[in-house]
């Protein structure tokens, strides 16, 4: 089982924001967070690097629903997705929660894991 779920695109870096965060709302998410991490890198450590953006997405019933059933699942919330430039194409990724919930060992996440990993397979596949 991977880690990630993801798919290259023929669109631009900022066009590929536009798509990744339009299928993230038809999917019930909302993105909380972006981490522009060429930027930061820049101003940080002045090194140069592609573009690449982490977006933190979070739908508030899963997330409220899982903080009933495992009170540290805050760890690993936001579920994040990245947007990154790779040469002609950009890449969109989005992170496998039955891969991370698996290392947790509360069995009451699993199908919750599985409903929150289909919907981002699907914001995956309909870029």
């Amino acid at each position: 089982m991977s880690f990630y779920f993801a798919k290259e695109v023929n669109l631009s870096f900022e066009d590929a924001i536009i798509k990744v965060t339009e299928e993230v709302k038809k999917e019930g998410f909302g993105i909380l967070t972006e981490i522009d991490i060429k930027e930061t890198l820049k101003k940080k450590l002045d090194a140069d690097f592609r573009k690449y953006k982490i977006l933190g997405a979070c739908n508030p019933n899963f997330a409220f629903e899982a903080l009933q059933k495992e009170e540290h699942i805050g760890l690993m919330l936001p579920c994040n997705l990245i947007v990154q430039q790779k040469g002609d194409t950009v890449e969109i990724a989005a992170i496998n929660p039955l891969f991370a919930m698996s290392n947790i060992g509360n069995e009451e996440l699993t199908g919750l894991a599985k409903e929150v990993a289909a919907r981002l397979q699907r914001i995956i596949e309909n870029l």
